[in-house]
């Protein structure tokens, strides 16, 4: 004889209902998000309104308003009475938040666009590379090491190799023991994370990147400085060679 499931409890149907609230609302952003950041809304384009906007999506009109929200909390539009929701100035936007990173890799980014992220890892590596190779600890080290030997099993066609290559490098931000540097951990490791995953959408990688990684390694446990900013900027500058080699035809 089959047992009929108990209903939920009055809590477990609230659980559930935020959930899937914070999921619908979460699409409608990323819907939105990477609308805006490929050029389909410009900025001053007024959007639809929130009736006209949730009857397409077919959503309520309360998910359509947190997501909107959540894309006014990130710099990209503007709400206001009577006026609708506007899309920002490029200038607004918080480009280095890492889900809007997501959303601009999500079409096909410009290479200025992607020129700008290297030149920030370029300004920002190199000097934290450095500073960890002064204050690293034994901990830090063993992060490193770790990531790099992952990154090397898996290789960084994987997402597994991918993570690993995030985890390298945030472990140098931490080493740096600098929090105005390791606040920049989320950005940095996105754009590390995107532009990699970019590089492969439509060929295998040029080469092995890896070498350039363990370079920086070496220098960081010898507590070189300099061998470690330089390493740190030779893996930078080559990287951004490797992502205009992945957007030639």
């Amino acid at each position: 004889m089959s047992k009929t499931k108990p209903p939920a409890a009055p809590i477990e149907r609230e659980r559930e209902a935020r959930s899937t609230g914070r999921r619908l609302y979460g699409a409608i952003a990323n819907k939105l998000g990477a609308a805006i950041l490929s050029g389909e809304y410009r900025p001053g384009d007024v959007l639809s309104g929130e009736v006209v906007f949730s009857e397409q999506l077919d959503v309520s009109r309360t998910a359509y308003r947190e997501a909107i929200q959540a894309l006014a909390a990130k710099g990209l539009v503007e709400s206001r009475p009577k006026a609708g929701t506007r899309v920002l100035p490029r200038s607004r936007w918080n480009l280095l938040d890492p889900e809007v990173l997501g959303w601009a890799f999500s079409g096909q980014p410009d290479i200025g666009f992607i020129r700008s992220l290297f030149e920030l890892r370029a300004i920002v590596e190199p000097a934290a590379a450095a500073l960890a190779a002064e204050r690293r600890d034994d901990d830090a080290l063993k992060v490193m090491r770790d990531a790099l030997a992952r990154m090397t099993r898996h290789t960084l066609a994987t997402e597994a190799g991918r993570t690993a290559d995030r985890d390298f490098h945030s472990a140098i931000l931490h080493a740096t023991r600098n929090d105005a540097l390791i606040v920049l951990n989320a950005s940095i490791c996105a754009a590390v994370n995107w532009t990699t995953q970019f590089k492969q959408r439509q060929r295998t990688l040029p080469r092995n990147p890896i070498p350039d990684h363990r370079r920086v390694l070496v220098a960081i446990a010898d507590r070189d400085p300099a061998a470690a900013s330089e390493a740190m900027r030779v893996l930078v500058e080559l990287a951004l060679e490797d992502t205009r080699q992945a957007m030639e035809p």
